[in-house]
């Protein structure tokens, strides 16, 4: 366990212990907030098995086109193209 405020004084050491696998619990106030570990390792080739063999229904399809779309439309209201 760590607190917010050493870890911000240590934090090429606390990236060094994730990226050998140490976990870390961050705490403020003697609060958990978060955790800090090593990221996975997964390259996406599970989920895309995935998706060759389980086909998504056509209101699934929409649901992420409409998805899509809207991301679209809030994206460009952040950060306009001209």
């Amino acid at each position: 366990m760590m607190t917010a405020s050493e870890i911000s004084r240590n934090f090429a050491s606390v990236l060094d212990r994730a990226e050998h696998g140490e976990t870390i619990v961050i705490t403020r106030g003697g609060q958990r907030l978060a955790t800090l570990g090593p990221a996975s390792v997964g390259n996406g080739g599970a989920l895309k098995d995935f998706f060759a063999t389980h086909r998504p229904d056509s209101e699934y399809a929409e649901d992420v086109a409409s998805a899509r779309d809207l991301l679209k439309n809030e994206m460009s209201t952040l950060w306009p193209d001209d």
